[in-house]
């Protein structure tokens, strides 16, 4: 048994529908629905998303997670099917934002798309926002100023790529590079170009097929009270960061020379 027939299995009970109904449903046979209702087969991808279709559920919570241990009531069901986020309120309605901290940062990646794990974070309210599902992000290194290595960006779940406006900020979560704050630009059709607001850093591109979650920058939670520099002492910061770039460039092309 794997947990992917459990789940299918859970699904049909709770939908009080037999094996030979739910097998036409998905034009396939009853005995080769059988075998993947008692784990003695893997389903292709087509029959895959055929259930998922079916069931109103995202492939990802059916093959990552137990879902009898979840309210499945309780979930934000995005367009398409895509990934299923547990959403929870406070007593006054209010849907409580999740914070990644630093040390949980390593396994968002993993976790994701485990309801058990979004629920296990540190949970905050800020009715301000208005709607939305929001979560909350660590900043890390100094390539977004002002926004300094430990502050917390709160960012909201955009669900399709489409809604990317050139020149915002946004959380990214990628299969490469992880957890990262970027300016995005959409100058590919399939990519996005991430700039950071330090010159010193280089921007580069992430194909939109290894993009997890985008979160739209709502606002900063920091603890710095550092005066504000003034445009003169600014510019002259930018000025060093681009002779940094420029000697490190040089010292790539010397290397690779």
């Amino acid at each position: 048994m794997s947990l992917f027939s459990d789940n299918i299995r859970a699904l049909r009970v709770k939908h009080k529908i037999s094996q030979e109904k739910l097998a036409e449903n998905l034009s396939i046979t009853r005995g080769r629905y059988v075998k993947y209702e008692d784990g003695t087969s893997e389903a292709p991808y087509d029959i895959l998303k055929k259930i998922a279709l079916y069931f109103h559920m995202s492939i990802d919570l059916i093959l990552s997670v137990d879902i009898r241990k979840i309210d499945v009531q309780n979930l934000i069901k995005l367009e398409g099917n895509r990934l299923i986020l547990p959403i929870q309120v406070d007593s006054f309605g209010e849907n409580f934002i999740e914070i990644v901290s630093q040390k949980a940062k390593a396994g968002y990646l993993n976790g994701y798309a485990d309801p058990e794990y979004i629920e296990s974070l540190q949970q905050i309210t800020l009715p301000f926002l208005g709607p939305g599902k929001h979560r909350g992000f660590p900043v890390e290194g100094d390539s977004m100023p002002p926004h300094e290595d430990g502050s917390i960006i709160i960012g909201r779940y955009v669900e399709k790529l489409g809604e990317v406006m050139d020149g915002k900020t946004y959380i990214l979560i990628t299969k490469t590079e992880g957890m990262v704050y970027k300016r995005l630009n959409k100058n590919k059709k399939n990519a996005l170009v991430l700039e950071s607001d330090n010159s010193f850093y280089p921007n580069y591109e992430v194909k939109a097929s290894d993009i997890l979650e985008i979160w739209e920058y709502e606002c900063n939670i920091g603890r710095s009270d550092k005066k504000q520099e003034t445009t003169e002492t600014g510019a002259m910061k930018d000025l060093l960061l681009e002779l940094k770039r420029e000697v490190r460039e040089i010292k790539n092309n010397t290397s690779n020379a």
